[in-house]
């Protein structure tokens, strides 16, 4: 098995944070987006991984790259970079790591996770993660026939079809198909409103015989913004708070509490201050003097004063003073 990982978007709904990190890299729970989609991934499936293909950007850098690749040897695979050089599509994105579409193989683009209670089929032609959205004319979604396979895919439907909305999240059986589909969308120029859609790379494989079914999840969440973000960070420590160790044993605690479950990393510093629920402290960041909930917090950051909550903090930020649900990058500096 294989698994694809379309990963190369600005993330411009996430400014300030992805000036200075791609999205994927931001933190959830202490570990960043890619790698709790890679694991998630990982868990529901009962082959072993092969090969992990993380499609970039090339300005992702030197460090990225080799952070990319550990995350794929800390699930026992192989790591691949690919770059996409333009913003041509799902379909186009997919197909720069063609060298990994043979086999057995999914696709998950790194800006959703996901929970799950089911073992994938591998015996299926193909699955695609699916949700049950109260309002389906936002997302692609799909229909279903009696036997529960996938007849229509329906891009934001104004009349309802459907209410299972499409994840990101999918697995072909016969990656080779998904292979020679991108290439034909791409020789022959296929576009929709100026991309190459993997939607209808779908459709045609449906169309030649190829069998989807749907992966329904218990819960889907999204990073495309700050409060999604921040939330999913809340709803990832509430998963795992009796599976992994949280607080790290060198954070050094002086007249402080930490309200479970909250995620805080080596080498953070805590002082006269109540932090959670609900937070993720990046490591060696120093809080002090303040009440925290509900908020991520990266690393090396100083946190004095402040009352906040629903707030998310980049990495070597300072903050000295009061306010509630903020969005601070990278470096920066605020003082009241």
């Amino acid at each position: 098995m294989n698994i694809v990982v379309p990963m190369a978007g600005m993330g411009k709904r996430m400014r300030p944070h992805t000036l200075t990190v791609p999205k994927p890299l931001v933190p959830i729970a202490g570990k960043p987006i890619v790698q709790r989609l890679v694991e998630d991934v990982a868990k529901v499936c009962d082959e072993k991984i092969e090969k992990v293909g993380f499609v970039i950007g090339r300005n992702f850098g030197a460090e990225v790259e080799a952070g990319l690749i550990k995350i794929a040897e800390s699930i026992g695979a192989e790591g691949h970079i690919y770059y996409q050089d333009e913003a041509l599509g799902t379909a186009h994105a997919i197909h720069c790591a063609k060298e990994l579409l043979e086999g057995n193989v999914i696709v998950a683009f790194a800006d959703t996770l996901f929970k799950a209670d089911f073992k994938l089929d591998a015996d299926k032609d193909g699955i695609i993660w699916v949700q049950k959205v109260e309002d389906p004319s936002a997302f692609g979604v799909v229909q279903l026939d009696a036997e529960g396979r996938i007849v229509e895919f329906v891009e934001k439907p104004q009349t309802f079809v459907s209410d299972l909305a499409i994840i990101g999240i999918y697995y072909f059986k016969q990656a080779e198909r998904l292979r020679d589909e991108t290439q034909k969308l791409i020789d022959n120029n296929i576009m929709d409103s100026g991309e190459y859609q993997l939607t209808r790379v779908l459709e045609s494989m449906k169309q030649d015989g190829v069998g989807f079914y749907p992966g329904e999840v218990q819960e889907w969440l999204d990073c495309g913004n700050k409060n999604a973000t921040v939330n999913t960070n809340k709803r990832y420590l509430e998963y795992i708070r009796n599976e992994e160790h949280l607080v790290d044993e060198s954070v050094r605690m002086i007249n402080s509490v930490i309200i479970p479950p909250c995620y805080v990393a080596k080498g953070a510093h805590i002082t006269n201050s109540v932090i959670g629920p609900y937070v993720s402290v990046g490591k060696d960041t120093t809080i002090s003097d303040s009440r925290i909930a509900n908020s991520i917090i990266q690393g090396e950051s100083d946190i004095s004063k402040a009352n906040i909550t629903d707030s998310m903090f980049g990495n070597h930020a300072t903050y000295h003073g009061k306010a509630r649900n903020l969005s601070i990058g990278d470096y920066n500096l605020i003082e009241e």
